[in-house]
């Protein structure tokens, strides 16, 4: 097994045909111009040491000089050393609040873009763990199952809103539920939500959804986003706030974060509450926590370690190149005695 480390260096191959044309050429004028200097006999007299044989080899020694060099720069690598990779970690699915009260602008620059940088950056983080998303407002919705894949996680991360469930409210039971059918690993130690959120139940079931999941051994951490105080929903039309939300009797609603459930939520399920809106500390609270967690052995799997192959060609191509610039046009006397390319006459 090998591969090519930098194929495009491929393209100084096509020096070697230019070097032959230039031989080809000024050979045809060397001839040319000794025909006018003097017959071949009176050639053969003035320079009885000449070889006709040398030139060949010496161009024959540049292009393989020219080869080499060009295959070190490509760099072929060789696989010649199977290793075996363990990946260890923690299953976490992340459950996101994705209800219309997260477009409340009292944390920049709202809610729910807020969660999703702070998922993120702890994503930016983790290493070997296996992730999961969940999106939810009065229902919940799998939005990528658990997976090594932090770069598709952050794509279905950034494809979060509030349009993409049509049932509103926050039914923060709904999210928990879901995340029980999310973790099929029996044999997984750890098993982590991380609750991203307002605080904002509707469904008045979020404790008791926090005590069964922890039946099933989810440790449950929540983030609370946004400000206590709370701020009107906006409704924005090509970006532009035209208006606010209001309830039935016409008043703008204030939505605020409520910090008292995810308490509860977390208390119930064996985890912790962070406050959501310093993203460093919650980064480093996530670091801390499944550093000091067990980890569960995913996969392991055997691969070719390719090593690189460039020094070999490269002193080669550097030898043959420094033999052609010391090779003299003259004939060698120890050849010219064994007569190997009937040189003598």
């Amino acid at each position: 097994m090998y591969q090519l480390d930098a194929p495009f260096y491929f393209y100084f191959f096509t020096i070697i045909p230019v070097l032959w044309v230039g031989f080809l050429l000024v050979e045809k004028w060397k001839h040319s111009v000794q025909i006018r200097f003097a017959q071949s006999s009176l050639m053969e007299k003035l320079s009885p040491n000449r070889s006709k044989f040398k030139p060949a080899l010496k161009l024959f020694l540049l292009t393989l000089g020219v080869s080499f060099l060009t295959l070190g720069l490509v760099n072929p690598k060789i696989g010649t050393q199977l290793e075996t990779v363990k990946r260890e970690g923690v299953d976490i699915v992340f459950a996101i609040d994705v209800s219309k009260s997260m477009l409340a602008e009292d944390i920049a620059p709202n809610r729910l873009e807020k969660s999703k940088r702070l998922v993120s950056a702890i994503i930016n983080q983790l290493t070997s763990d296996r992730i999961g998303i969940i999106a939810y407002a009065a229902q919940a919705i799998p939005q990528l199952p658990i997976t090594t894949d932090y770069g598709a996680a952050k794509m279905f991360l950034q494809a979060l809103n509030t349009d993409m469930l049509s049932s509103q409210g926050t039914a923060l039971d709904a999210a928990l539920d879901l995340s029980g059918t999310f973790f099929d690993d029996e044999d997984q130690t750890n098993r982590v939500l991380f609750l991203v959120s307002d605080g904002e139940d509707h469904s008045e079931e979020g404790k008791s959804a926090a005590s069964r999941a922890s039946e099933l051994g989810i440790k449950i951490f929540t983030f609370g986003v946004g400000l206590d105080e709370g701020a009107p929903i906006p409704i924005k039309r090509r970006g532009i706030v035209e208006s606010y939300k209001k309830d039935l009797d016409g008043e703008t609603v204030i939505t605020k974060r409520n910090p008292e459930i995810l308490i509860q939520i977390a208390n119930a399920a064996g985890g912790e509450y962070i406050d959501g809106n310093d993203t460093q500390a919650v980064v480093d609270f996530v670091l801390e926590t499944l550093k000091n967690m067990d980890k569960k052995e995913f996969e392991a799997k055997k691969f070719v370690s390719y090593k690189d192959q460039f020094q070999a060609f490269l002193f080669a191509g550097f030898l043959l190149i420094l033999l052609e610039v010391f090779l003299f046009e003259t004939r060698t006397k120890w050849v010219q005695r064994l007569n190997l390319f009937n040189e003598n006459k």
